[in-house]
């Protein structure tokens, strides 16, 4: 099922965008009058500063920008969860020894740090100490330390939690109401999105207990805005809460939310949707929609349903607007809460990864600050509609809704969060008219980290108001100066424009976006994979001397000329992309997103190799010059020239059928080589389409040739035939060395080899890592691609403490991957490349099902989808008690895991001991364990607290050791040097009869 779009397109101008919001806005708002409003309230906040733990007092003292603000959070994220003492130690040394708390200011520090931390750098071993094992007066101190931070931690996390149990929680808001009548709250359960169903329905009785709760509480007849109220993520009650699911989510998870409405009807309390990120806000509305009809439907007489808005989104005024009219449409009035929002950071980062066009987000925050009040506009011209609920700390802010209030004289009321912006607000309140509602976090302290760090990041912001409130040095004029002004530009380079100068980032497409998605759609209802005749191996001389006779003119044509060639290509394939994602779609069985993953890959290595070439191939005088002073001997000239070799063969896998096949005939080509193709026998067809699309753009015919067949019989041909300059060669470790042997044995010149293989790729995770984070990136990393990618996780290796939770829940997360169809959105794995990559993945599952120990990793859905797809394997889970059990690579969706305890040094020794050395993943807290496990493992490409796959061209060259092969790392620096010859020409300027440079000196 596909959605019918109901908001334009986020990925937009955003100054256009703005001079709309600015022009809706018009004349509504005399700001001179809000800032006259609000400076009162900013003054007596300084005035009487915040109790040493609240977040202001908190970020005034250790700024986020700073070492101990940046400890700070690190240790409030982490701490909690930490349940072994030696980790808990070291992570308590690693973040504390890198910041300095003694400097700090009067009761705070005495308060909170020199109890539990200044003084725990006395008692803590120091990073990086190798003296030995601590004596028991140390080991002592140090615990004793590692519990004063822990319990500093918690009287931080307790600021921000309004209780452990609905009970505490409901047992503080009576006192605050005593203090202040015109409180109201709504409650938020701890937790981060469900990875498992099992998450997700004890999320849903969390939230079903929490609304009887306050149930008990509430009236029946008051107006349903004076109750308290909840609020509730989607992602918490359903697993796969994204759009590539939206038949199960509207399946499963509407019945489970409709569930609660019910219950908050009856109960005549506010239940509010939380907002989350872009890419589910069309899912959210389907599912919003969908209730509101079971509302109209049911019990039309409930006042109290409703959604949060986020006006950093570029399409939060349509938004404002489809929710309005929803709300006509069904005859209901509803309760929302307009946000600044929660996730801009990520939203950010999505949008670079992607390559999208816009920002789906504000990039200056007084943009968002101009999208928030023509939304409040809007609301507050909507009384019929809704009963808007304004969730801000910002003092003009306030000010400015309550001046537009005072116009429309429409009902409404203010949020903040508990534990901040609590001094704005008190002043605020002093008038009786006025109601807040405070947003309050209930659960456990090891429930609060993910939502404290998220609160820390957002206020602890340069430009965040609640971080400039405590600058006491910033005037008040200017902490309210008018943001109703538009900027011509982004303040962050548009993700098309990540590397500057130096090339355009190759552009993608985000699969919820309608537009974007139904140009893959069409183009694959038209793509015909072609077929590709098999070439005669004994026919190899032939194809070696038209590239050997093509060489002598492509090499002298100017770098510049064979770059520009490979931009016109790398253009050529951008305008192509959806055709050449859905060949990959048909011919390699790739999914979606790693299909257009694959083109932008390609795209990338043609333009960065392009600029390579044309910055490494230019003379470089030797030995260069030392300000305006030539260096080295008078009367002469020294220059290096690099060169292209001659006639490279180029093999390629069919896990990577584009952008491995195009990254080796890119770079030879570049470097003034010609080239014999030889594409993975299971994928010629985009193999073919490529080379046609570069004749094309330029390359002569003779220069790039394609020989299609069996890697037995042509590739060893091709490897074994005379005059070959160079083999570039990415697949099996077996064959790379049967490679290196026919190359060494053949007379003449020693011809190079670049050979990229696989790997036995590791995870190590310790107890200071997130579960949910580690669950995540192994889904990412040991299955997406099913599997089959040389950088694919193989081995997990997990701390005891942890691994009996973390297991539960990666084998509850494989579940619920969808396995079939790889034309289908929600595929998430398709099948593995042919019959008898099938045959030998099931002959390696017989092995481990004797040999080791079979995880609960396969659904019911996964084997039914098996019997229905040929050559299709549903993720696998084993745990096996050794690292050393591993003795081979398993190309498919296999994970094996490991515990282990004590040293996580011997961990990377034994990993080290296998042999390979492609990637490895590490997932902790301790910034210096990361960094000395990354420097101890012998292995290319190490990703700290990250998935490990996905390498991007020019900024994560990649490539392995040992037996994952000889490098120079693809998409790098030094990659292209390797398809070069070097040549140093000497002249004796003086040969003509003296030095006349010397003596014209």
């Amino acid at each position: 099922m596909l959605l019918t779009q109901r908001l334009p397109e986020p990925y937009r101008p955003e100054a256009a965008i703005v001079a709309q919001r600015l022009t809706s806005l018009g004349q509504a708002l005399d700001w001179v009058a809000v800032a006259r409003v609000a400076a009162p309230w900013v003054q007596a906040v300084r005035d009487n500063p915040p109790p040493f733990w609240a977040m202001e007092s908190l970020l005034k003292e250790y700024p986020i920008s700073s070492a101990e603000g940046l400890a700070l959070m690190r240790l409030a994220e982490a701490l909690l969860r930490v349940p072994d003492a030696e980790t808990a130690i070291a992570l308590t040394a690693d973040q504390l020894g890198r910041a300095d708390f003694e400097g700090s200011s009067d009761k705070v520090i005495s308060r909170l740090s020199s109890t539990a931390i200044a003084l725990s750098k006395h008692f803590l071993p120091t990073v990086g100490d190798k003296t030995g094992e601590p004596g028991l007066l140390a080991k002592l101190g140090a615990r004793t330390v590692v519990a004063a931070t822990l319990r500093a931690v918690q009287l931080l996390g307790r600021q921000f939690v309004l209780g452990q149990t609905m009970a505490e929680g409901m047992s503080e808001a009576v006192s605050a109401k005593k203090k202040t009548p015109n409180l109201r709250y709504s409650y938020d359960m701890l937790g981060e999105g469900s990875r498992t169903d099992a998450d997700a329905l004890n999320h849903l009785k969390s939230y079903q207990n929490a609304i009887a709760a306050i149930a008990t509480t509430s009236s029946p007849t008051r107006a349903c805005e004076d109750n308290d109220g909840i609020s509730i993520k989607l992602s918490a009650l359903h697993p796969r809460y994204e759009y590539a699911q939206v038949d199960r989510v509207l399946a499963e998870l509407v019945p489970r939310v409709w569930g609660l409405c019910e219950q908050a009807a009856r109960a005549n309390i506010n239940l509010t949707i939380d907002a989350e990120e872009v890419d589910r806000l069309e899912l959210s509305l389907a599912v919003f929609e969908a209730l509101l009809a079971k509302v109209a439907e049911q019990c039309p007489q409930w006042r109290g349903f409703g959604l949060a808005m986020q006006s950093y989104q570029t399409n939060a005024q349509e938004l404002v607007q489809h929710v309005i009219a929803l709300a006509r449409q069904y005859k209901l009035r509803l309760m929302c809460r307009l946000v600044k929002g929660a996730y801009w950071d990520a939203e950010i980062k999505r949008a670079q990864e992607l390559g999208l066009p816009h920002y789906p987000v504000f990039t200056h925050k007084h943009h968002t600050d101009v999208s928030y009040l023509a939304c409040a506009k809007a609301l507050l011209e909507s009384p019929d509609a809704l009963y808007p609920q304004f969730a801000s700390h910002n003092a003009a802010t306030i000010a400015a809704i309550l001046q537009m209030a005072e116009k429309t004289g429409s009902p409404f009321e203010l949020q903040r969060l508990h534990g901040m912006g609590e001094g704005i607000h008190d002043e605020v309140l002093k008038n009786p008219q006025i109601a807040c509602r405070v947003y309050a976090p209930v659960g456990a302290h090891k429930d609060l980290l993910a939502y404290l760090v998220r609160r820390l990041l957002e206020n602890g912001a340069n430009s965040s108001f609640v971080h400039q409130l405590a600058d006491e040095t910033l005037p008040v004029a200017e902490l309210l100066v008018s943001p109703l002004r538009q900027e011509p530009h982004p303040s962050l380079p548009l993700p098309l424009a990540l590397f500057g100068t130096q090339r355009p980032n190759s552009a993608g497409l985000d699969l919820t976006v309608p537009a974007m998605r139904d140009s893959l759609l069409a183009a694959y209802a038209s793509t015909q994979v072609p077929s590709v005749p098999v070439f005669d191996a004994k026919l190899v001389s032939g194809p070696l001397s038209i590239s050997t006779s093509s060489y002598k003119t492509w090499s002298k044509i100017p770098v510049t000329e064979r770059a520009a060639t490979l931009r016109q290509s790398a253009d050529a394939l951008q305008t192509q992309l959806p055709q050449f994602c859905a060949l990959l779609v048909k011919e390699a069985f790739k999914t979606w997103n790693d299909a257009i993953s694959e083109v932008r890959e390609a795209i990338d290595f043609l333009r960065y190799y392009a600029a390579q070439a044309e910055a490494i191939m230019q003379p470089q005088t030797l030995p260069g010059k030392e300000g305006n002073t030539m260096l080295g001997i008078t009367g002469e000239s020294n220059e290096l020239f690099l060169t292209g070799r001659g006639a490279w063969v180029c093999i390629s896998p069919w896990n990577f059928p584009l952008a491995i096949f195009t990254g080796q005939i890119a770079a030879a080509l570049v470097t003034g080589n010609t080239v014999l193709a030889k594409p993975a026998e299971q994928t010629p067809g985009v193999a073919l389409a490529m080379v046609k699309l570069m004749h094309a753009a330029g390359v002569p015919e003779g220069a790039l040739q394609l020989l299609h067949g069996p890697g037995e019989t042509v590739g060893a041909a091709l490897v074994a035939a005379p005059g070959v300059a160079g083999v570039v060669f990415t697949g099996s470790t077996q064959v790379a060395k049967t490679i290196n042997r026919t190359l060494a044995a053949k007379d003449g010149p020693i011809v190079p080899l670049i050979a990229e293989t696989g790997g036995i790729n590791a995870m190590l995770v310790d107890s200071t890592a997130l579960p949910e984070q580690v669950c995540d990136v192994v889904m990412q990393s040991a299955f997406r691609s099913a599997g089959q990618r040389c950088s694919a996780l193989r081995l997990l290796c997990l701390h005891e403490e942890i691994a009996d939770h973390v297991i539960e829940m990666i084998c509850g997360a494989a579940r619920e991957l969808v396995v079939g169809d790889p034309a289908d959105l929600a595929t998430d794995l398709g099948p593995v490349i042919d019959a008898e990559a099938f045959a030998g993945i099931q002959q390696q599952l017989q092995r481990l099902d004797v040999e080791a120990k079979r995880l609960p990793a396969q659904s019911g859905k996964g084997q039914a989808a098996t019997s229905k797809v040929a050559n299709l394997i549903a993720p696998q889970a084993y745990e096996v008690a050794n690292i050393s059990d591993l003795k081979q690579e398993i190309f498919g969706p296999v994970l094996h895991i490991v515990r282990w305890t004590s040293d996580p040094l011997k961990v990377i020794e034994q990993i080290n001991g296998l042999g390979y050395g492609l990637t490895i993943g590490i997932q902790t807290r301790i910034d210096s364990r990361a960094q000395a496990l990354a420097h101890a493992a012998h292995i290319g490409n190490v990703y700290i607290n990250r998935n490990q796959i996905g390498a991007v061209v020019g900024v994560q060259p990649f490539g392995g050791e040992g037996l994952s092969g000889t490098g120079p790392k693809a998409g790098g620096p030094h990659y292209l040097y390797r398809f070069c010859a070097e040549q140093t020409i000497t002249i004796n300027t003086t040969a003509a009869g003296g030095n006349a440079a010397l003596l014209a000196g």
